[in-house]
């Protein structure tokens, strides 16, 4: 009997492209291509959308082949990496992030460090001599596996956080000692076990299994169909699983992650465009814990790690011969690419970008026409809209961090320089 393949390698060997988006999802797909043509990305596997749909139609059962496939993949990543999941010595830890054809933001977020453990902790400490760094890994695994998989609210391990440093009169995460993180994992995994009535496992393998039965259960989650629902997307039988050896961003002031445009996607205009985080992992920039620094400043903080990453988004860009959205974690000075999409944009700068595209060669005006500008672009164009010469700097009332592409409505007081403004959301 033919035996059915469900896990695609990336990295120095890879299986897939990205004319597989269907198979194994667009982020897999992406992180294949990207491997393809020589970006540096960390070495994974993604098990396809058919396991996906398998497991499902299953009662959450896999299908027969897919845990030695997997185990398979773990053992890729190993071979590429140089470590082992779980080792005493020289340990190996994973992120799972899902990724389904289409992007669907109502989908499983991101788990990161998986594979962490008490043993594995003194191996890391050892290795790095990073005490701070290692405890700021674990408790940060133990929160999004705890909130992710298990269903227990991030608002009680954020609770333990804002309640110590209170005890320790720090403002920051970052102000967190060592020891103090020490303290926190600790406390962390009693929110745990009083919240599921379990120890916090210590098996990665186990650890693996129900991450990946998260994401597979996320594809039926109401977000994640409500999403679908509105967004007209159908046709598609599962999500992809995405497992992928983890870099650091939160190793001290030589690391770094963050996320940016090849073209500022409200102007159009070319330029490397976006923000990072130094000594921080990804969901720092996107959760509002710190305020990301522009990308510009990192020309003159990381310049040499800057220009690499101009190259390398230089290249995807006319790769895939369209504005990316790229994400990117600086490890100890040593960039690596996690993940590259089509950026969104607005109708006006649709158009400008297609433009410019066109005038650049390095696309055709049909392919701008059909590929690069969409109808509800066009549909953006013909609303009526604020004139930037119109607007006089005096009259401005103030000014922030746009903290959401949403609306808001309300009434601003002038006078007393207050306002009473209400989300949507809330009316």
């Amino acid at each position: 009997m033919a035996v059915n393949n469900y896990v695609y390698r990336f990295g120095k060997v890879t299986d897939g492209n990205r004319t597989m988006r269907e198979l194994i999802g667009g982020k897999g797909a992406n992180l294949a291509e990207m491997c393809n043509i020589g970006i540096p990305v960390p070495p994974g596997f993604t098990i396809s959308t058919e396991a996906c749909a398998y497991t499902i139609d299953n009662n959450m059962v896999w299908p027969e082949e897919l845990y030695d496939q997997v185990l398979e993949g773990v053992s890729h990543i190993e071979r590429e990496t140089g470590t082992k999941f779980g080792d005493p010595v020289n340990p190996l830890l994973i992120s799972v992030r899902s990724g389904a054809a289409v992007s669907m933001p109502g989908m499983m977020d991101t788990i990161l460090n998986l594979g962490i453990n008490d043993t594995v902790v003194e191996a890391l400490i050892k290795k790095t001599g990073n005490e701070r760094f290692v405890y700021d890994s674990y408790r940060r695994f133990i929160d999004m596996f705890g909130d992710v998989v298990m269903g227990v609210a991030h608002e009680h391990f954020e609770e333990a956080i804002d309640h110590l440093k209170k005890e320790v009169m720090v403002t920051d995460d970052i102000d967190l000692s060592a020891e103090e993180l020490k303290i926190l994992t600790d406390r962390y995994k009693a929110i745990y076990r009083k919240h599921t009535g379990h120890m916090f496992p210590e098996d990665p393998v186990e650890q693996l299994k129900f991450a990946i039965n998260s994401v597979f259960s996320s594809w039926n989650s109401s977000r994640a169909i409500k999403y679908r629902e509105i967004s007209h997307i159908s046709g598609l039988v599962g999500t992809g699983v995405n497992v992928q050896a983890m870099v650091y961003g939160n190793m001290g002031d030589s690391s770094a992650t963050g996320v940016c445009f090849t073209r500022n996607p409200s102007t159009g205009d070319n330029e490397l465009y976006g923000e990072f985080l130094v000594n921080a992992q990804g969901e720092d920039v996107v959760a509002g814990i710190r305020t990301p620094l522009p990308i510009s400043k990192m020309k003159k903080e990381m310049p040499e790690v800057y220009d690499e990453l101009f190259r390398y988004t230089s290249k995807l860009e006319s790769h895939y011969k369209n504005m990316q959205d790229i994400e990117f974690t600086i490890q100890e000075g040593k960039l690596y690419i996690l993940q590259t999409r089509n950026g969104k944009r607005t109708g006006t700068t649709a158009v400008k970008i297609a433009v410019d595209l066109v005038n650049q060669d390095i696309i055709t005006r049909e392919d701008a026409i059909s590929g690069l500008v969409e109808p509800e672009h066009i549909e953006q164009l013909l609303h009526p809209q604020f004139s930037t010469n119109a607007i006089n700097e005096k009259e401005i009332l103030g000014k922030g961090l746009p903290a959401s592409p949403g609306a808001a409505v309300g009434r601003v007081d002038r006078k007393s320089n207050t306002s009473e403004l209400q989300s949507p959301d809330h009316l």
